[in-house]
């Protein structure tokens, strides 16, 4: 027989119900890859592949509001370990700092009394990752240290702050949403609050200008609803407060930047998106609803594509994916394809039945992934959304363009054998957006797909309280093979919610009742009976339901047959200890005693039957006497059948087992033990009735005692009983000794006292209207204590205990609690509990499992056999092999959701490729000729426009001249056109510069500076006289503080190199890199760029980070590889070497110097080091025997007494005389 186990210690839990309207905005996804979620003052960490609840966080007093896990954009090692960290804001203005695995509070801050507006920690730099931003109602933005709570600044504005949102692309630069509109700031800093008030726009729609509004072309369809309705009146922001007569479109439900591209933003009104190109203040795109569309609550932008998530009011949420650019076959006219940016609907999933409790909430998408979504519904259900691609073509009449598939992942293209990327995340399953002046690539391996939602989890919650709970019996050792620790929960809508406690998981769902359910008793471990009454007619009747549920069938009957109609409303029923008997008790109608083995009514009481207030069977009986009595009869039959003869020779414990086989079928039939059960009157009087079969005969009657007022709950077990009153006294009998002993708690009304399980165990848990307690009866002393108020925020409604040392509450927040005796939190700790499901979460692992985890990962890229021998594996295309490296980095990051490790294998993985294309090409072009940065790549090959100035070169440059064309078309005012005249300018569009100039209509003041500055710009010769002139104009211009028009001036004479020095010099990083992307040539720009990296190395400013990934895009490895090292990224350095390398991109042209030499050696040394303190001792011998001489010092402290390793075939041997890769910057 196979040994059954059972767990019998449950783990303290919160099964959570509805939300509160608060609890609203607080839900957030991390990095981490778990949701955080705010139910009433706790908060539920979910995890979304299993969709299972695998913590619940209790410390909070009033209702959460805000949620946000901590980012993972740093590197991680033992003093930086995987963590998962969490910040909660509460309405009562109180900040938690969560450490999730254990439970427990890192730290709390409070500095106002009013909900938290938003919450955010700073991620977009190196100084340090334990910085939270808040917004304090009604006007303070404070930074927190979320570490140690201490306040570092704290800043005041004039209105009041609603929510913020950073620029993602550069970390000095937020927008605040105020009740009046949008407040921009620039010098957003961690050493010291913002010095200005910020630039105050407003969101108006005044006429636009007649010289700017522009015909119609003439072959444009009409516009339709919401489409003209916005033509008609051209958004923008502006500066002065908008007058009455202006539609001010204050109802701005959120703000947030594109991470997809720079300088853009997202404002989101019920009906409509707007997209502002913050540059120049202006719409550039619009995503309207017709009149009968049902309208957005939120919207969150992807960073992978340029793409919106939306939720609307049913519940749906779509995918709206920007339109390319590039007109296609089909368009019609392509001076229509560029007159705004266009979001087409691709996808969207099912809506949820919206009602007056049911409403969606929030919406949250994976961070890491961009393609699952989960959606939060006010009645506490989470349904998790997964995006999913398939390959088909579209329809045709749909009047969209083609979505495709990526041609390469990884900067590696899909193999002749590939017909698409798995769908492994948003940019793995859509290729990119397309711009004007990009070929589209050739369609061999492109294949369209279309999107679709896909339902992958949906967690629920319990309906609105209130709730009658009742655990089933305990755990015996004569159940213990079978058993389960099940609760029931009568609910509100008549439906009986069963939970497995061990999982805190609903094992079934019944719809036992059309009313409201008041009690259950369980009858056997697999059935209860429960009751529900209707609502009282006019005489004070109702409709009494009782039912008998058996769980394994889900077969339930009315018990009580025809009875219950128009009678008084049951009070409670109470089932005998041997499950034998029932008793039914009415509030005006004497009680009725019914069997519950046959189902037959055994006694209704007379009318003048006294009035009962409380009840309880004893736990004493007459079973074991009568068993005894009847094993006794059997024995004797036994012998007489059997002769004496053959007595002798039949083993007697043959006799004993028939005799135990058949008395175990006989006792549910023919024994019918005695029973007794108490009750008391409205007096006090206690009477004693015992039941036996069919017979019922009064006992003992004990008056009442003088101190109790009416009693309203009794318990007995052993020979203690209790007895409690409605003025909060406590009364304890010793039946054995005989005595009585009194215990006013002044604490009200005694609602219910029920004795814990297990032999032996008197604890007694007590319900008062404002909280509970635990008294020890032996000692006759309160153990444990709680109210509403002072420890907690809740109501309870219902108590039992769940086992011998668990209690389980249930409260008015719509949650059930299973709590240790002592009623502290119900937070554990989450490596403790058991799972129904396995969770995959490094994160909850020790740091030190967490990073073997990793790195015996990354140890193990191609096959079971232990080896990084390359050359070795048995693979039919050895150019496959070489993506591996990068895959398996990239995946990895992803894997463990860390953002640091993803955006430098992304970049990285990206460049060592493209470079090392780029080399073959000139080197097979023209031997001896080594201009890398100057060779195109094939365009599918870029890096997304999300990476900003990290994107090639000329790609960067046709998204700026697209983007300046989109500008151009959306001016509507004299600010605009000159804004973008002036971009024009600096991207060498000079003819065009020069028709927007033209363009100033005479009555404007700046009609004669623009007219000149037109012929200006015409007349530039390449003459040495002229060039001077403009270049002395231009420094006296930036000199005396016209940084951007002496910059203009000197782009118009090709001086853009000194253009960028210039902007570096006076702090305008930024621009400079720029400008330097879209004007120099490659050298020229890539020495700009250099100037950046080292200025953001620089200590006051101290972001590596991202000088790393600028070099990385520049092809500057040797450099990155040495930075890596020096900043004890060992296990980064020594991979990213071991990449170059292979793809022979360490270097630029040279052969590998002793320095690069040194630097590998170093690297690789260290790496073994990490791995040796990881405890992977095979692979540290492996990057010991590449380390060189000290490498080999390593090698013998690793094989210490076990003689020399076996050989380990390095990946490369480095042979300086012909070295064939290339390394130095």
């Amino acid at each position: 027989m196979i040994p059954y186990t059972v767990n019998i210690k449950l783990a303290a839990r919160t099964l959570t119900g509805t939300l509160n309207l608060q609890n609203k905005t607080a839900v957030d996804w991390g990095w981490q890859g778990l949701i955080a979620q705010g139910c009433h003052s706790s908060i539920l960490i979910i995890d979304p592949k299993t969709a299972q609840t695998i913590q619940v966080l209790e410390r909070h007093k009033a209702n959460v509001v805000k949620v946000k896990w901590s980012r993972e954009n740093y590197y991680h090692n033992l003093s930086s370990p995987y963590c998962l960290r969490l910040a909660s804001g509460d309405a009562s203005g109180k900040i938690i700092v969560w450490d999730v695995v254990s439970g427990t509070a890192h730290c709390e801050i409070q500095e106002h009394s009013k909900p938290i507006g938003d919450l955010e920690w700073l991620w977009n730099q190196d100084a340090s990752r334990d910085l939270l931003l808040a917004v304090h109602p009604p006007n303070y933005i404070v930074l927190w240290n979320g570490d140690t709570g201490t306040k570092l600044w704290k800043k005041s504005y004039a209105e009041n702050i609603l929510s913020f949102s950073f620029d993602p692309f550069d970390p000095s630069n937020m927008a605040l949403l105020t009740s009046e509109g949008i407040v921009f700031i620039t010098d957003f800093s961690y050493s010291k609050p913002p010095g200005s008030a910020g630039k105050k726009v407003y969101i108006a729609s005044p006429h636009a200008s007649p010289a700017h509004t522009k015909p119609a072309p003439a072959t444009a369809p009409a516009p339709t609803g919401a489409k003209k309705a916005l033509n008609k009146v051209k958004v923008l922001i502006t500066n002065e407060k908008p007058t009455a007569e202006a539609v001010t479109l204050n109802d701005c439900l959120q703000l947030s930047y594109l991470p997809s591209k720079r300088n853009h933003m997202l404002l989101l009104y019920p009906r409509e998106i707007l997209i502002l190109d913050l540059e120049l203040s202006q719409t550039v795109g619009v995503v309207a609803i017709e009149r009968s569309g049902v309208p957005f609550i939120q919207v969150i932008p992807c960073a992978q594509r340029d793409a919106l998530y939306c939720l609307h009011e049913n519940g749906c949420i779509t995918l709206r994916v920007c339109r390319s650019t590039v007109a296609t076959e089909e368009a019609a006219d392509p001076e229509q394809s560029v007159q705004e940016l266009v979001y087409d609907l691709r996808s969207q999933c099912d809506a949820i039945r919206v009602t007056k409790t049911v409403r969606p909430y929030r919406m949250v998408i994976c961070p890491v992934n961009e393609n699952k979504a989960a959606l939060m519904v006010s009645d506490g259900r989470a349904m998790l959304w997964e995006l999913r691609a398939h390959t088909g073509k579209r329809n045709l009449h749909s009047g969209l363009s083609p979505l495709y598939s990526p041609v390469s992942f990884c900067g590696a293209p899909l193999g002749p054998n590939q017909k698409k990327i798995q769908d492994l995340s948003l940019n793995s399953m859509i290729g990119q957006t397309l711009i004007a002046g990009e070929t589209l690539p050739t369609s061999s391996h492109q294949q369209e797909v279309q999107l679709k939602f896909l339902l992958t989890g949906l967690l629920s919650g319990l309906p609105l309280p209130p709730f009658a709970i009742r655990m089933c019996p305990p755990l015996t050792t004569k159940n213990i093979n079978h058993y389960q620790p099940l609760l029931a929960v009568g609910t509100s809508n008549g439906s009986v919610l069963v939970y497995n406690l061990t999982s805190g998981l609903l094992h079934k769902e019944l719809s036992v009742h059309s009313c409201e359910v008041r009690g259950i008793e369980w009858v056997s471990l697999t059935s209860f009976l429960s009751f529900a009454t209707s609502a009282p007619n006019n005489m004070g009747l109702v409709r009494n339901e009782l039912q008998h549920v058996d769980l394994p069938t889900g077969r339930c009957f009315a018990f009580r047959g025809e009875r219950g109609n128009d009678e008084p409303p049951i009070e409670m029923i109470k089932v005998s200890h041997l499950k034998q008997y029932l008793v039914v008790v009415f509030r005006d109608k004497p009680l009725e005693l019914w069997d519950i083995r046959t189902g037959t009514l055994l006694r209704e009481m007379a009318k003048n039957f006294p009035t009962v207030t409380a009840l309880e069977w004893s736990p004493s009986h007459n079973l074991k006497s009568l068993k005894k009595k009847q094993m006794a009869a059997r024995e004797a039959i036994a012998r007489q059948t059997v002769s004496d003869a053959e007595q002798s020779s039949v083993e007697s414990s043959v006799i004993s087992l028939l005799q135990d086989a058949e008395s175990k079928s006989e006792t549910s039939q023919a024994i019918s033990a005695r029973e007794h059960f108490v009750f008391t009157d409205t007096d006090g009087q206690v009477y004693h009735i015992t039941v036996e079969g069919n017979t019922v005969k009064d006992g003992a009657r004990i008056p009442p005692d003088g101190s109790m007022g009416s009693i309203a709950c009794i318990a007995w077990k052993g020979d203690t009983l209790v007895l409690g009153d409605v003025d909060g006294n406590l009364n304890f009998w010793d039946l054995k000794a005989r005595l009585s002993r009194g215990i006013p708690t002044h604490r009200g009304w005694v609602k219910k006292i029920r004795f814990a399980p297990g032999k032996g165990n008197q604890k007694l848990l007590v319900m008062y209207t404002d909280g509970a307690e635990v008294w020890d009866t032996k000692e006759v002393q309160m153990v444990s204590s709680m109210r509403i108020g002072r420890n907690v925020n809740y109501r309870i409604l219902d108590i039992d205990w769940c086992t011998s040392d668990k209690v389980v509450l249930a409260s008015d927040d719509g949650c059930i609690r299973v709590l240790e005796m002592a009623m502290k939190s119900a937070s554990y700790r989450m490596d403790e509990q058991d799972l129904t499901d396995p969770v995959w979460c490094p994160y909850l692992l020790l740091p030190r499992a967490a990073l073997t985890l990793k790195a015996f990962l990354l140890l193990q890229p191609w096959s079971g056999t232990f080896t990084m021998d390359v050359t070795q594996v048995d693979y039919s295309e050895k150019d496959e092999i070489k993506g591996l490296i990068q895959e398996q980095l990239n995946s990895l990051s992803k894997l463990f959701g860390d953002e640091s490790d993803l955006h430098f294998w992304t970049v990285a993985s990206h460049y060592i490729q493209s470079f090392a294309q780029a080399r073959q090409l000139t080197v097979s072009a023209a031997e001896g000729q080594a201009q890398s940065e100057g060779v195109q790549l094939s365009p599918q090959s870029h890096l997304d426009i999300c990476h900003d100035v990290l994107c090639e070169t000329s790609y960067f440059q046709k998204f700026q001249l697209d983007r300046v064309h989109l500008q151009e078309v959306k001016r509507s005012s004299y600010e605009h056109t000159k804004k973008c005249a002036d971009q024009l300018l600096l991207l060498g569009q000079t003819d065009r510069a020069v028709q927007l100039l033209l363009e100033t209509s005479a009555d404007n003041p700046s009609y004669y500076c623009d007219s000149l500055k037109a012929c200006l710009v015409t007349t530039i010769t390449s003459s040495g006289p002229s060039q001077s002139t403009i270049k002395l104009v231009a420094t006296n211009m930036i000199a005396n503080g016209k940084l951007a028009e002496g910059v203009q001036l000197l782009c118009l004479i090709d001086k853009a190199a000194d253009a960028c020095r210039y902007l570096q010099t006076y702090g305008e990083w930024n621009r400079a890199a720029w400008l330097a992307k879209v004007r120099l040539n490659p050298a020229e720009s890539s020495d700009v760029l250099k100037r950046w990296a080292e200025h953001l190395c620089s200590p006051q400013v101290n972001h590596k980070s991202k000088a790393i990934l600028v070099l990385l895009s520049l092809g500057c490895f040797y450099k990155v590889g040495e930075m890596l090292h020096s900043m004890r990224h060992f296990d980064r350095a020594a991979l990213f070497i071991e990449a170059c390398l292979k793809y022979g991109s360490l270097c630029c042209g040279i052969s590998l110097t002793h320095y690069a030499h040194k630097l590998i050696e170093a690297a690789f040394l260290e790496y073994a080091r990490l791995l040796r303190t990881l405890g992977l001792r095979e692979g540290a011998a492996l990057w010991a025997s590449r380390a060189g001489s000290a490498g080999e010092q390593l090698m013998e402290e690793l094989f210490q007494g076990e003689g020399a390793p076996k050989e380990t075939l390095p990946l490369f041997t480095f042979i300086p005389q012909k070295s064939v890769y290339v390394l130095v910057d």
